[in-house]
């Protein structure tokens, strides 16, 4: 039996540079920051002050004081990001169908605000003083439990986590379901809401994080000798993943067409890559063979480019491993130059972005790339964005722990020729 093609039919965005799909991908396209000082919370506490948050969302407003009362931030971004998805694609969930529509949405670190808030409340005023709906706030599957609850989706729900290679994982996962025939359509994704002072201390005491509190405009910047470590951001994306015939039926409009997914473990180390690259290149290798693609039939690769020392030489080692000499050849950028680093959501952002990508034909800058470092030296988009014919898109995530995950977009043709 041919293998059932699956593809996008809607599409949900919040993230430091925009909280819908035209305004996010606008900015990273023009090379807009959304990186800036921290307004959320008082960070005098704290050696870092910046990072990318999501700006003018308010969860009372948006969702209502009782429901923004019930859940943690990293449910709110989720449901806000799927509402937007659904009403994109113009799915409508009935009786008839709601078993055959399901939700998997992943988080890297779940509601961390939540468990912190408990844990304080506990320290300071006592066990009667913690919320009753902590536990069920801090759990990583409340996003994909509660826009299940919202809509009604009665199919394959559940959440990912794979720090930050959820987002990819949670969609190439929602696309086997759908390959299998064991659903008609899913909303995949993920949320994160780590922006949250313990979060920013830890990553700060591991020497993860830039410290570029006087410029913190320049402080992502992937692949370039002078950056000193990642950007602290949030936000969620979520997409609509449908089976082919079951979008042509009901006359949907298509985004684009999931073409393969391809996953690995280096099991190496809990935060830093292997250096020879080969468990990120086992997931490029994976997703073109799950593809039928070579590397010469790939036009663009939205990058993992953390802006680490370590992740982005590794990630250059790892392109060349799988690509050969193509990798030369193949426009490549990293948008958490602009974003700051999503970590459970930087996946499905980084999905929308690959298919907007498509979509307009126009390749995102990788910005603050002033000073190539000479270990990264491939086609990193620098500063500047540019029209290009773009029919495929490959994007890396790689995460803590070591788990990698690749995904592959293509332009929807009929004919399943790309």
């Amino acid at each position: 039996m041919d293998r059932r093609r699956v593809v996008i039919t809607g599409m949900g965005i919040l993230c430091p540079t925009g909280n819908t799909v035209e305004e996010a991908w606008n900015n990273a396209a023009a090379g807009k920051t959304g990186i800036g000082m921290i307004t959320r919370f008082d960070t005098s506490h704290l050696e870092n002050h910046f990072g990318g948050e999501v700006k003018n969302f308010d969860a009372n407003e948006v969702l209502g004081r009782r429901e923004a009362r019930r859940t943690d931030r990293v449910t709110q971004l989720g449901i806000v990001a799927a509402k937007q998805a659904l009403d994109d694609s113009g799915l409508e969930v009935t009786d008839s169908n709601r078993y055959r529509i399901g939700c998997i949405m992943g988080s890297g670190i779940g509601g961390i605000g939540s468990i912190f808030e408990g844990v304080k409340a506990f320290l300071e005023r006592g066990a009667k003083a913690v919320s009753p709906l902590m536990v069920p706030m801090m759990l990583p599957d409340s996003a994909a439990a509660k826009i299940a609850m919202t809509w009604g989706l009665r199919g394959p729900n559940f959440a990912i986590s794979t720090a930050c290679a959820t987002g990819n994982n949670s969609i190439g996962e929602a696309t086997e379901i759908i390959r299998r025939g064991a659903a008609k359509a899913i909303l995949a994704g993920s949320s994160e809401a780590g922006l949250a002072d313990i979060a920013i201390a830890s990553f700060n005491n591991m020497t993860a994080i830039s410290r570029r509190n006087d410029a913190p405009e320049k402080a992502s910047r992937p692949f370039d000798i002078d950056r000193d470590g990642f950007v602290v951001a949030e936000g969620a994306a979520m997409l609509v993943l449908e089976e082919l015939e079951h979008a042509i039926a009901r006359g949907a409009k298509i985004y684009a067409e999931i073409l393969g997914y391809g996953q690995s473990c280096d099991a190496y180390h809990v935060t830093a890559p292997l250096e020879t690259g080969e468990g990120a290149a086992a997931a490029m290798e994976l997703a073109l063979e799950n593809a039928g693609l070579k590397a010469d039939d790939l036009d663009y690769i939205n990058a993992h480019g953390t802006s680490t020392p370590l992740n982005d030489v590794s990630e250059t080692v790892a392109i060349k491993r799988a690509l050969g000499e193509t990798a030369y050849e193949i426009p490549i950028s990293s948008t958490k130059s602009v974003t700051g680093h999503l970590m459970g959501a930087a996946g499905a952002v980084e999905a929308v972005f690959s298919v907007m990508a498509l979509r307009t034909d126009f390749i995102p800058p990788t910005i603050n790339l002033d000073n190539p470092d000479p270990q990264c030296d491939l086609n990193y988009t620098p500063n500047e964005g540019k029209s290009a014919t773009v029919d495929i898109a490959m994007s890396n995530s790689f995460g803590f722990g070591g788990h990698n995950a690749v995904l592959i977009f293509g332009k929807y043709h009929q004919n399943g020729a790309n």
